[in-house]
């Protein structure tokens, strides 16, 4: 046969309407019917020989024997080779049926079976509100607290025991009793994602409701709304909220009872930027939003001769408590704060005033890509808010800018409404995994996802969660041997997978598991070489924040798998004796900082590393002007420059004044940073640029034209900086 005349023919059969209809009508949707055929095709014209049917029906098709022959008629066949990439293609109904999400209420039938009160507290930070449903749920004989932080949940634990309220203490990596015989307590604060839906309450009380958008950890939050079997529920967050929450209990038969709150204290927009850290006063809270501002900013302000405290998403919930009471403490003489969003929820701080660093912040889109985009009304409201904190020595609260250019735009955002919750997230269930397990036995568990989400029917009101997370490490963990209900617990697992050493630790856990050996003691200090000593540098810092990860990471599998994990009293013990070497480290990190920049080498620059390494920014995100660079690149850039200023002892004399002058531009201008934050250059890029840039003066190039058009392009830009 012509390759040729079979190739028109095929291109043919795929764009006839008739095949793509009845392609949708065995459960090939667009997407689908594309793959299938190019698998498809690739097997027609790259197999030596194929059935002797489909052989005849290409000749009669090929060979114009218009009779005989039709491309139509290859149909059949490409159905059966379709069904053979696709095998859900032959159960299509049923996995529709398993994978229909658009009655969730119907998935908790004991909350079905009582009616349940509903009370809305809505308001702003700091306006009261969670405390009044926390009066509710101290009153009530038995109660449940679902919070989105460890350190919330804590906070309630002792409230509560301290009101003596007997309640008991449940996250994903720990479980505290009341009593010393370990028996159930009436009450228990937990976070969301532990809640039961089983067990009968009189009060449950969820505290930001607002997150059941959140599209990586929103389908907890609607588990707490729809499953909770309580008398009353309580719910606390934005008034953007209530409109969803008010529909979601329509489809339960169920009212909402709203009640608002006004802010308590009164919270002051200024009309003037710090512009100078010589600017500050004690209370103040500079917010950044990636570690190397911390690193930056925290060292300018030493530098002054000021102490601060510093918290950052990273560091263990203790280390984060001591950085909180030292900057609350009036007898300590740090008076400064500088932290990450992290101040957003879940610590208790007697905040002044609030300095955003900057308004842009790296943030995750629908579609799990890192983009970088000024923050939103909703998050400048949660960090703003914490200023003139009701019941601190502050009676108001003051936010501002460090940058002047900035203000208008943070005062245009916190005027804005913030705009409503349009949905709420959902996650496949473990059953539902396993249903499609058993009609798809050969298909890895990342696939099963992805077909779960591809099939999946959801309404309006609901969305499915960002499951990247999960699916990679489903494909990190797929080819070691274990039953679908370990490796969907494995690949739940709370990590960053960002970070390389808790990644390989999970993957060493799995395999260890897989052979039924016992992860002990003893094996866990083996391979995370404990003891550690205090760090010296940042680096260090940053990989005690990754052991106490690891740790986290046993705690929350000993739970689960108690018999392989046996040894969760002793590792609490090790990691309570890290959050201490932690903080000694961030007490220091001004010291760490200086080491880093010392042993500063090419390519030092990743020292002080992105915490979010972007991989795509939108078209019209924000350019970060040069304002921003200057303290954000402080570190990066004195790095850069110190190793760059000892290659150029090598330089001839003659070349020594430009060179210093080329670092100079090169190391404290804002572009590396513009463009490393934008997501346009990562830090390999920047040393290959460096390497590359060396490498052209030794040979006494310029690389894109003369000295003469460098220098004049160098002239240009600086009337641009002006």
């Amino acid at each position: 046969l012509s390759t040729g005349e079979v190739l028109k023919n095929l291109n043919k059969f795929y764009k006839r309407k008739e095949i793509q209809r009845l392609g949708a009508e065995n459960g090939l949707d667009a997407r689908l019917f594309h793959q299938a055929f190019i698998s498809f095709r690739k097997y027609i014209m790259e197999s030596s020989s194929v059935s002797a049917d489909l052989h005849i029906i290409l000749n009669d098709i090929c060979c114009g024997f218009v009779l005989l022959g039709h491309v139509d008629d290859l149909f059949p066949f490409f159905l059966r080779h379709a069904k053979q990439i696709f095998p859900m293609l032959d159960c299509m109904d049923d996995l529709r049926k398993i994978s229909d999400l658009r009655l969730p209420p119907n998935w908790y039938p004991d909350a079905r079976a009582i009616q349940r009160k509903i009370i809305f507290h809505a308001g702003p930070t700091n306006s009261g509100k969670t405390y009044h449903a926390i009066q509710r749920f101290l009153s009530a004989k038995s109660g449940i607290y679902c919070g989105p932080l460890k350190l919330l949940a804590h906070e309630i634990f002792q409230k509560s025991n301290d009101a003596n309220v007997p309640c008991d203490l449940v996250t994903g990596e720990e479980r505290l009793y009341a009593s010393e015989d370990a028996r159930q307590a009436p009450h228990v604060a937990c976070t969301i994602e532990m809640c039961s839906t089983n067990t009968p309450y009189e009060v449950a009380v969820i505290d930001e409701i607002q997150m059941i958008r959140d599209l990586a950890r929103g389908w907890a939050w609607t588990r707490a709304l729809l499953g909770l079997c309580a008398e009353e529920i309580h719910i606390c967050g934005e008034p953007a909220a209530i409109d969803l929450v008010t529909e979601l209990m329509y489809t339960t038969g169920e009212e909402v009872e709203v009640r608002n709150y006004e802010r308590l204290t009164p919270l002051t927009v200024l009309d003037y930027a710090l512009e100078s850290l010589d600017n500050l006063r004690p209370g103040d809270c500079i917010v950044c939003f990636n570690k190397n501002d911390i690193y930056s900013v925290s060292r300018q302000i030493e530098a002054r001769g000021l102490e601060c405290a510093v918290i950052y998403g990273s560091l263990p919930p203790g280390t984060k408590l001591e950085q909180a009471k030292k900057f609350n403490d009036p007898d300590d003489p740090c008076k400064i704060l500088v932290a990450t969003d992290a101040i957003g929820m879940g610590l208790n701080l007697c905040i002044r005033r609030i300095i955003f660093n900057s308004i842009v912040k790296p943030t995750v889109n629908e579609k799990g890509e890192k983009e970088i985009d000024s923050i939103t009304t909703s998050q400048a409201l949660q960090i703003a808010g914490r200023a003139g904190r009701f019941g601190s020595s502050f009676k108001q609260g003051e936010v501002t800018t460090m940058h002047r250019n900035d203000l208008a735009q943070l005062k245009e955002i916190l005027s804005e409404a913030v705009p409503p919750v349009k949905a709420a997230g959902l996650h496949p269930t473990p059953e539902q995994i396993e249903m499609f397990a058993y009609h798809l036995p050969d298909a890895t568990l990342s696939n099963l996802i992805d077909i779960f989400v591809s099939l999946s029917q959801v309404d309006g009101m609901y969305f499915v969660c960002n499951i990247d997370d999960f699916k990679f490490l489903a494909d990190m963990i797929q080819h070691i041997p274990l039953n679908l209900r370990s490796r969907y617990v494995f690949c739940t697992a709370p990590l960053n997978r960002k970070e390389p050493f808790v990644c390989t630790t999970l993957l060493k856990f799995a395999r260890q598991f897989s052979r039924n050996e016992p992860l002990t003691f003893d094996w866990l200090c083996r391979h995370t070489k404990w003891p550690l000593a205090a760090p010296k540098n940042i680096k260090e810092l940053v990989h005690l924040e990754a052991v106490h990860d690891v740790f986290d990471l046993y705690l929350w599998l000993s739970y689960r798998f108690m018999d392989m994990f046996p040894d969760a009293v002793l590792v609490r013990d090790i990691q309570k004796k890290l959050d201490d070497i932690i903080q000694i480290g961030v007490c220091n990190i001004t010291k760490l900082i200086r080491a880093s920049q010392s042993a500063a080498a090419p390519g030092t620059a990743e020292v002080v590393s992105e915490d979010f390494p972007l991989s795509k920014t939108k078209k019209d995100a924000r350019v970060i002007s040069d304002r921003h660079g200057a303290a954000s690149t402080e570190a990066l850039s004195i790095a850069v420059e110190a190793a760059g200023l000892r290659r150029a002892k090598n330089l001839r004399p003659s070349q020594l004044g430009s060179r210093q002058e080329d670092l100079k531009s090169y190391g404290r201008g804002s572009l590396a940073n513009r463009l490393l934050r934008e997501g346009l250059l990562t830090q390999e890029m920047l040393r290959q640029l460096e390497s590359e840039w060396q490498d052209q003066h030794r040979n006494g190039r310029y690389g894109f034209g003369s000295k003469r058009d460098d220098q004049h392009r160098s002239k240009e830009t600086g009337k641009k900086r002006k």
